[in-house]
């Protein structure tokens, strides 16, 4: 099992967050079914290495909150040996989230939302996530923060320009206030942190003024902002999941499995399609910087911990002994499109063993160098 010393560390200049504390967060970034599974071998390798039970704080967003989720829900059932290995993530939270990656959820709900004057395209997916993950299951069952992890499942709010956060303690956010001991049902807060834009987004949620804590109010607690809340996609404002981590822990672990927009050599000139090329555009950058800044904190050790992408080239961790993972291979996966589409078994076998795989040579660099390598993938036939 791989223990961290955790240090006092410098703060970031010009940041005003109070001080971090030692303990350390995992950051599980945004991509549709994509992430959602690469994020599975991110666990599996956490949890063979010790690590995964020594987490203080799971924040997520989009895809990444899919599999979040399943963990938080399952925390306090998982079964952790005299390693601090949990025997049974495989049964609980692996497995479930596997079978959901064989169901297409986004094309079904947004006929099913068109078409239904009933429901939105946001409760057909929360319904998916009912039916398929969570039940009615709330956000008061997920672990207590004596019990496991804080878990916290991040959306964007799209009234306030700021991050919405769900947890079991509170939600909110510091304009509107914070609602304590939140009974929303975890699908929709799923729902709503993988509310992809424009499509499956916004998703609104209806909330008595009163449940709002007078004592958390920011300048905006008042309706229709502490009424009628909407929201979007957590990426949105933040696709790494860093923000509700970074001001909290000294070690950030980032498994990152977001996209990447593609070039077009004839871009749409219409205003419809030319605005969402734009949006994307839009979005490619600020990922790119939120990147670019947590690793160079990493550099300038700002912080402690370790970044991974669904598009490292493995070969850039200079380990002798890293797995097998062409880089051709690996980026073939990386350009998964951003869906909540079907895949095959050969797919999400790839996308875990390369998960696990980019996660082993992270830790194995970064953060402990006497963590073990590994004998083989999780799925050892589907290699990447």
């Amino acid at each position: 099992m791989a223990t961290l010393n955790l240090q006092p560390i410098r703060e970031i200049p010009g940041d005003r967050a109070k001080q971090p504390r030692p303990g350390i967060a995992l950051c599980l970034s945004g991509g549709g079914y994509r992430a959602m599974v690469f994020h599975l071998g991110t666990l599996w390798r956490l949890n063979e290495t010790g690590l995964l039970k020594q987490l203080n704080r799971v924040s997520s967003v989009s895809g990444g909150s899919i599999t979040a989720a399943m963990l938080g829900l399952q925390w306090t059932k998982l079964i952790f040996n005299g390693k601090g290995v949990a025997t049974n993530l495989l049964e609980l939270v692996i497995n479930p989230v596997l079978s959901l990656a064989d169901h297409t959820l986004d094309v079904g709900s947004i006929v099913g939302g068109i078409l239904n004057p009933f429901k939105s395209i946001s409760e057909e997916i929360a319904d998916s996530y009912r039916s398929h993950l969570y039940g009615h299951a709330t956000l008061q069952d997920l672990p207590s923060d004596n019990q496991g992890p804080r878990f916290v499942i991040n959306a964007t709010n799209v009234q306030t320009k700021v991050l919405w956060r769900f947890s079991k303690p509170y939600m909110g956010d510091y304009r509107v206030g914070l609602v304590k001991n939140p009974t929303l049902q975890l699908a929709v807060a799923v729902g709503a942190s993988s509310a992809f834009p424009p499509v499956l987004s916004p998703v609104q949620i209806k909330v008595h003024a009163q449940d709002f804590d007078p004592q958390s109010a920011g300048d905006l607690q008042k309706p229709p902002y502490n009424s009628d809340i909407v929201l979007s996609d957590g990426g949105v404002y933040d696709n790494l999941g860093l923000e509700t981590a970074w001001k909290e822990y000294q070690t950030i672990l980032v498994s990152d499995g977001g996209g990447i927009t593609a070039d077009d050599p004839k871009p749409h000139t219409d205003w419809t399609l030319h605005a969402v090329r734009i949006m994307e555009l839009l979005d490619s950058q600020v990922g790119a910087l939120r990147k670019r800044w947590v690793v160079g904190s990493f550099q300038n050790k700002q912080r402690e911990g370790a970044y991974w992408g669904i598009r490292t080239n493995i070969a850039d961790y200079n380990l002798s002994n890293a797995m097998n993972c062409p880089y051709a291979r690996t980026i073939e996966l990386a350009n998964t499109p951003t869906r909540l589409k079907a895949m095959g078994q050969n797919l999400k076998q790839r996308l875990v063993n390369w998960g696990y795989a980019v996660c082993d040579a992270a830790l194995r660099k970064h953060v402990d160098p006497n963590i073990a390598a590994p004998p083989d993938f999780p799925f050892p036939a589907a290699a990447v």
